[in-house]
């Protein structure tokens, strides 16, 4: 496989929340024109109900005062005179993530295309399957494929071996491409707010293995498509990326699938997008999204 794209320039993201008050913006705007810092992209907002306060920023570090191995410590007591949570990225440390499937391959083939052509700028160490169906696809780009088989006699086994799996390629998230298989809470609380799912948006309307075909009987007018991090409650963790399109009496069953499909690609090649350039931020159960 031909080399792929890196990023354009490098620069330090700092995503940010704390509770609301004065100062905030001044303070981090004068750590960096302190330091040198030259911002390419700040957005922030603030939530008055909950009185918190949510900040993106990104600036170069080519010319930057302070090393970016000494960022963190230099932030820090900035960041506890606020009491802030934060986080620190580096936009040319590219994410490791790993891709879990089943049989449906249209969300794989969106993913891989996107990877290789550089949209999506992360590495894919692994890809994880509980069926053999999609292993030639996935060496075609000369990725490792494990088939894992899971049954629930085996589940618990077989997800130690993923998570092992993952933090020995040193996977820092996962995505769920149609992977039809329920997570147990170890591996949600092994990788907390770092796995993505997709799935169609007629839950819990239309729950079940043919949800579109139930749809298609109740005339629906509308079918969509929701990515969000997976939590123990199932399928009811922080959405990040939705998405809808039109149908009408004029549409087949095969219609709505093929739309449906569409939709699960983009939504969630984009809640993929916004997690590894550091553009969402989990607060209780809602994510705040710097699109």
């Amino acid at each position: 496989m031909a080399s792929r794209p890196t990023p354009e320039r490098s620069t330090a993201i700092l995503l940010i929340s704390c509770p609301d008050q004065p100062g905030i913006v001044a303070a981090i705007s004068n750590f960096l024109f302190e330091n040198s810092g030259n911002i390419f992209d700040v957005d922030q907002h603030v939530d008055p109900d909950e009185n918190a306060f949510f900040m993106r920023i990104e600036w170069g570090v080519e010319d930057f005062g302070i090393e970016r191995e000494r960022i963190s410590a230099a932030f820090t007591p900035l960041a506890e005179k606020f009491g802030m949570d934060w986080e620190l990225h580096f936009s040319d440390v590219l994410p490791r993530v790993a891709i879990f499937v089943t049989r449906d391959n249209h969300c794989l083939y969106d993913l891989l295309s996107r990877y290789e052509s550089g949209e999506l700028l992360m590495e894919i160490p692994l890809v994880i399957s509980n069926r053999e169906d999609l292993r030639n696809a996935v060496e075609r780009f000369d990725i490792p494929f494990h088939h894992i088989p899971i049954t629930k006699e085996n589940k618990a086994g077989q997800e130690k071996k993923e998570i092992a799996l993952l933090r020995d390629n040193n996977c820092e998230m996962a995505i769920l491409a149609r992977y039809m298989q329920i997570l147990s809470s170890q591996m949600c609380q092994a990788f907390p707010h770092k796995i993505i799912n997709i799935h169609h948006s007629f839950l819990p309307a239309f729950p079940g293995a043919r949800p579109y075909h139930s749809a298609f009987k109740r005339g629906v007018k509308i079918v969509g498509a929701t990515s969000h991090y997976v939590t123990e409650d199932l399928d009811e963790g922080p959405i990040i990326a939705q998405g809808v399109t039109q149908v009408s009496h004029r549409d087949s069953v095969k219609a709505f699938i093929r739309k449906g499909r569409d939709l699960e690609q983009t939504v969630l090649s984009r809640a993929v997008w916004l997690h590894i350039n550091r553009r969402t931020l989990v607060f209780g159960n809602r994510t705040v999204v710097f699109g």
